[in-house]
């Protein structure tokens, strides 16, 4: 697995990648936002065997030349790859930002590199799980709204929906049982891959937004005391 480490601290960046190697990963490094930008478009456009693509990004919030949360959301614009934001600040509301950003998760310096580990594989599993989950159903069609799998979108009479990976996810698992109260634990289980109840807010956050961009037309549904239900048609 390559893990692309976007840090500009050189001492750090270094340790990273000697623990990172001792525990069986290849990694590369990068200093600024720009390089990082370059080099996950490189990895999605390479085809060649011999450039193994990135399949993990740990992203510094404190870059020289780009912010770390516009670094994150022009990713976004482009690619899925798993993102852990890796950074001093520790308030919640920085952390809200980064999800919303399309982080799929966050430590806050310092932190000990056996947690970082986990989670990063912990990512990973989602992120190679969860396509293969969706495979029974290549769309699901509930009124105006069509939820397409192997496009990943979300399109309401036709036009689609601008939705960042995880709040993407999220419609995903509902889709699974549509008409079903499905509980938080389980989204979150389901879409971040670990027990945690800290990502409850985080769920929230997205759900927040989703209902946003979708404007009048109804989808998710609270069901008080057990999570939230995909309406079905």
């Amino acid at each position: 697995m390559r893990v692309l480490i976007v840090e500009d601290d050189d001492r750090l960046a270094e340790a990273l990648q000697a623990f990172l190697g001792r525990s069986g990963y290849e990694t590369a490094r990068v200093a600024t936002g720009a390089e990082a930008v370059e080099a996950v478009r490189e990895s999605g456009d390479a085809t060649s065997s011999d450039a193994p693509g990135i399949e993990v990004v740990l992203l510094d919030l404190g870059l020289p030349d780009i912010d770390g949360l516009d670094v994150c959301r022009r990713f976004r614009s482009f690619s899925p790859v798993p993102i852990v934001i890796a950074t001093a600040r520790s308030q919640v509301e920085e952390r809200i930002k980064g999800l919303q950003a399309g982080a799929d998760d966050f430590v806050v310096k310092p932190y000990d590199a056996r947690e970082l580990v986990a989670r990063i594989e912990a990512i990973v599993r989602r992120s190679r799980a969860f396509p293969g989950e969706m495979q029974f159903e290549q769309a699901v069609e509930l009124g105006a709204i069509r939820i397409d799998f192997a496009a990943r979108q979300l399109l309401v009479s036709g036009s689609p929906v601008d939705l960042i990976p995880k709040e993407f996810d999220i419609v995903g698992v509902l889709a699974r049982y549509p008409g079903v109260a499905v509980p938080s634990d389980r989204l979150i289980r389901d879409v971040w891959g670990t027990d945690w109840t800290g990502y409850k807010r985080s769920l929230e956050v997205h759900l927040a937004s989703i209902r946003r961009k979708l404007g009048r037309e109804p989808l998710i549904e609270t069901v008080r005391g057990v999570g939230y239900r995909l309406i079905n048609g």
